[in-house]
């Protein structure tokens, strides 16, 4: 049975992924019209389907191989090959060399005070602008979300972080900007010099970070570079494997965080109900410990769904090495196949009016009523999101901080609208008004102001 999908366009696809403002809503207005399985065409691809029907996407699962023409911009970024798509040989050792460190509670509780102390930074300077102009939050929070993960894979052991975080903003600024053809000011040589010199400076300072753990004979196994160093891998291999760690994570805590707050600015029930929560769990402490997260549940539900709405990384993509059965249709060999977060996160199968802000649809007992992967906002299989756990630690930790102190509310006119950059993004930020709260008396102040 042929695939369903739109009929073949000269230019490749590009001229409809651009008219439906990204492949993320491209993939989005395809399932709509032609169901859970669709055929396209996409630069880089010889064929493309997506498949958004959780059920149909169990057979795609184990798959582990990466398309290697959608990551090519990545490659100069590294010197031990692309580690976005190495074969699975090789990635097998070392994906489970990555989840030992980063999937670990260790790991994550040895490391929590680098995610609060600088969220409770970010607190205090928002605190100074609060009832005053709008706030950009995608702003700050993917500046905090680069400084937290800069801490966290260099093991704060950078003596520059500042100089760091420019250098891989202008590193990530030159590479995704020519993949998305963003506008960058400024000479193609003086960029092209400025991001071959930050990328210099940042291979410089792992290197050095690598070599004060050797000399140091440090090993813990919480550690990135220590875990890697134990693990018998080279120095240019872990010097690329930071820096995937940082490209992977540069935006996605930011992003997540940001999705959050505009979607609670616009449920004040549930920002309530947030902070009456973590005024019973934190008490008069501003920042959560650690061992305070498991009892954070409904932010955590609310995390999630803001997830399911906005995922930060809205589709993966993976490569068929052999044909393979996918309901009534065979897909060849050498087939891209997408899993498009978004779509299946939108399926009205499996979530009653996709549209609405449901928090409590991740209770225990919903959750346990829909196919494991109608969620997938660290995709799946052998080349899902390693740093999963990390990032909802840390995205639970600075919005934790955040909604301990403050409320957000929209900023009057200012429209919100998604767009593709890497990770979905906003295209003219999420702008909010920021305005401290006093614990205990939220219900108060939101009837006062009528934003009930």
């Amino acid at each position: 049975m042929n695939i369903p999908g739109p009929e073949p366009r000269t230019d490749g696809g590009v001229g409809a992924v651009a008219s439906a403002g990204g492949l993320h809503t491209y993939q989005l207005q395809l399932h709509a019209e032609y169901g859970p399985v669709v055929r396209f065409q996409l630069p880089g691809a010889e064929t493309a389907v997506s498949v958004a029907d959780p059920v149909l996407l169990e057979a795609t699962a184990h798959l582990d191989k990466r398309p290697e023409r959608l990551f090519e911009f990545l490659a100069p970024l590294f010197e031990t090959g692309n580690l976005q798509v190495m074969p699975a040989d090789e990635h097998t050792p070392w994906r489970r060399l990555l989840l030992s460190v980063l999937a670990g509670r260790p790991s994550h509780e040895r490391h929590f005070a680098r995610f609060t102390t600088p969220a409770t930074a970010l607190a205090d300077r928002l605190a100074e602008q609060a009832g005053r102009e709008p706030v950009e939050l995608q702003k700050d929070l993917t500046a905090l979300s680069l400084r937290m993960i800069c801490a966290y894979a260099l093991g704060g052991d950078a003596t520059d972080p500042d100089k760091v975080i420019a250098a891989f903003e202008e590193v990530l600024t030159a590479y995704l900007g020519k993949l998305y053809q963003v506008p960058v000011p400024g000479p193609q040589e003086e960029r092209v010099g400025r991001a071959e010199e930050a990328l210099a400076y940042l291979r410089e300072v792992v290197d050095r970070v690598v070599l004060a753990h050797r000399s140091g004979s440090r090993t813990d196994r919480s550690d990135l570079i220590g875990a890697l160093i134990e693990g018998g891998e080279r120095p240019a291999r872990i010097r690329d494997t930071v820096m995937v760690t940082m490209l992977a994570a540069h935006h996605t805590t930011g992003v997540a965080v940001s999705w959050t707050l505009h979607l609670l600015g616009q449920h004040p029930e549930a920002a309530e109900r947030v902070a009456e929560e973590l005024d019973r769990v934190l008490g008069d402490r501003a920042a959560p410990r650690y061992a305070d997260l498991r009892h954070l549940t409904y932010l955590d539900m609310v995390l999630r769904e803001s997830m399911r709405l906005f995922p930060p990384g809205p589709y993966g993509a993976r490569e068929t090495t052999e044909a393979l059965v996918l309901g009534d249709y065979e897909i060849p060999a050498g087939t891209t196949v997408f899993h498009p977060f978004w779509a299946v996160h939108m399926n009205p199968d499996y979530w009653p009016e996709p549209q609405r802000f449901v928090p409590e649809r991740f209770t225990p007992e919903e959750a346990a009523k829909r196919p494991r992967l109608a969620y997938i906002p660290f995709g799946l299989g052998p080349r899902s999101c390693e740093g999963a756990g990390l990032a909802m630690t840390e995205a639970l930790a600075v919005l934790a901080v955040l909604l301990k102190r403050f409320r957000f509310r929209p900023a009057p006119g200012h429209e919100v609208t998604p767009i593709e950059r890497f990770v979905l993004w906003a295209a003219d930020d999420i702008r909010m008004i920021v305005s401290p709260r006093v614990p205990g008396v939220a219900a108060r102040l939101d009837r006062a102001d009528g934003s009930c």
